[in-house]
């Protein structure tokens, strides 16, 4: 298992899709887990804490000033990330996880569709942004991504949140962006459309046999 301190609940519900919980900036392994357990009662929960500090605060990667990325670093920690999950499947014996990732964490779950694809189901995006300018889309067909934005987000430039669409659905996933009225921050609506996209997720049995053992 990769060095990432996380979180592990098991699912008490076998219906349900596993979701991988990404902080934002200055969270931990525990930040998302109330979200987790309020939009997907009873999923199996896969928290991991960033491994970049920034003054003290944990994220997923380095990022150069507000709104920019260390590129280099956003791609090496995406696969680092990525191994952590292959890792954790075998380990906790469950399915490819949804990504459910907030700011920093949703900016690394982009990375993820964009460098390593297989290694997530589906992804809800909150507040995030383009991760990597240069990225070309990879084969994204059937996923679905949820993308809800705040009009008001002081943090999210709202052009570099479209390209960010633009660029999962040219690689073929169906990508469902909202706006809200709101800042960068959440609000119930973010919970609740994050619930009804989850329920409109059907649960597989596709843990590989190299994780079922």
């Amino acid at each position: 298992m990769s060095a990432f301190v996380h979180r592990f609940e098991p699912a008490t519900r076998p219906d349900t899709r596993p979701l991988l919980l990404l902080h934002g900036t200055g969270g931990n392994e525990n930040d998302l887990v109330p979200l987790g357990r309020a939009v997907a009662p009873g999923a199996a929960l896969l928290a991991p804490r960033g491994q970049v500090l920034e003054r003290g605060m944990p994220r997923f990667f380095r990022r150069l000033a507000e709104g920019v990325f260390d590129e280099e670093d956003v791609r090496r920690r995406a696969h680092e990330l990525a191994d952590f999950i292959d890792d954790a499947r075998a380990r906790y014996r469950i399915a490819a996880p949804i990504a459910l990732g907030y700011s920093n964490g949703a900016n690394v779950a982009a990375a993820l569709l964009l460098l390593r694809p297989e290694v997530l189901s589906d992804a809800i995006l909150l507040r995030a942004m383009t991760p990597l300018a240069s990225a070309q889309p990879p084969d994204l067909a059937g996923k679905s991504v949820l993308m809800i934005s705040g009009a008001q987000d002081p943090i999210v430039p709202p052009p570099s949140a479209v390209r960010l669409a633009d660029l999962l659905r040219r690689g073929g996933a169906a990508v469902d962006h909202r706006v809200l009225p709101v800042g960068h921050a959440l609000s119930n609506v973010d919970l609740t459309l994050a619930s009804q996209s989850l329920k409109a997720t059907p649960a597989e049995a596709d843990v590989p046999a190299s994780v079922k053992g």
